[in-house]
């Protein structure tokens, strides 16, 4: 029996969180959720609200329209958290970035203005 067997740590799995209809990840849920919400909203208007067909339906796939920008605008194909960088940078928090407006630059005491 040999003895001089090398054994070495390796990570041969795959870092990827797999793949559903082409979403990665946990995507497919966001897409499920709303075609849910599509399909709530829709029965919602048309039966409780009595609205016409069209106005439902206009209204319904609103929900839809928001989750699928969210997925293929801000999370597919993007790097992690891209979307939570995204959401700070347009509330007008920068992060590490140096805040000009309120930046005070000292003045030498002998300048005059």
């Amino acid at each position: 029996m040999k003895t001089d067997l090398r054994l070495t740590d390796t990570n041969a799995a795959s870092d990827s969180k797999g793949r559903t209809w082409g979403l990665e990840g946990g995507l497919f849920w966001w897409l499920v959720g709303g075609i849910g919400a599509a399909i709530t909203a829709f029965f919602l208007l048309l039966v409780l609200l009595k609205m016409t067909l069209g106005a439902s339906l206009g209204i319904a796939l609103l929900p839809l329209a928001l989750c699928l920008a969210y997925i293929f605008g801000l999370r597919q194909g993007k790097p992690p958290g891209y979307d939570r960088d995204y959401f700070e940078f347009v509330m007008g928090a920068r992060g590490f970035t140096p805040d000009t407006d309120r930046a005070h630059i000292p003045q030498h005491p002998l300048y005059e203005f």
